[in-house]
Formats: structure tokens, C-alpha cells, sequence
């Protein structure tokens, strides 16, 4: 995951709806399922539905009222520590 990233996508359902991204997952998510595709075209596949999720999860906590930055960075460490466990 990619923060500058999850960041540009949280500014976007800000500015537009986060139905659009969900959809973009779904149609990322559909593509997934072509048979021909290569190791390295799943994973970056892959990685841009992470980054639509993180958005999602980030854009939830602002509107519980977490300021942005905080959501952000709160997001990314829990990552993080998923990582590292």
C-alpha cells in the first residue's frame, strides 16, 4: 500500500462519491479472473485494490470524525503492524 495513493483516492470520494471507487474495485476484482494474465499483472492488480480498500477504510474514519492526516497515518500503522506480526 502507497499512502501518497490512498491519499489522492481519499481526496477523490471526498470530491466525488466513494461509489466509484467501489465499483472500480469490483471491475479490478472481475479482471482478476482472466485466465491469461501474468504474476506480475495480478499483483498490480492486487495492489491498486488494496489502496481503493485503504481509501475506503480512511474516508470511514474521517467521516467518524478523525481528522484526515490522523486517519492516514492511524491507517497506515495498523498496516504496518499487520505486517510485522
Amino acid at each position: 500500500m502507497k499512502l501518497p495513493i490512498i491519499k489522492h483516492l481519499t481526496s477523490f470520494i471526498e470530491e466525488n462519491d466513494e461509489d466509484f471507487v467501489v465499483e472500480a474495485i469490483e471491475t479490478l476484482e472481475a479482471l482478476t479472473e482472466v485466465p491469461s494474465l501474468k504474476d506480475e499483472e495480478l499483483d498490480v492488480i492486487g495492489e491498486l485494490i488494496s489502496n481503493m480498500y485503504g481509501a475506503i477504510e480512511v474516508n470511514k474514519m474521517v467521516k467518524e470524525g478523525t481528522p484526515k492526516k490522523e486517519a492516514l497515518n492511524g491507517f497506515m500503522q495498523r498496516v504496518m503492524g499487520s505486517i510485522d506480526t
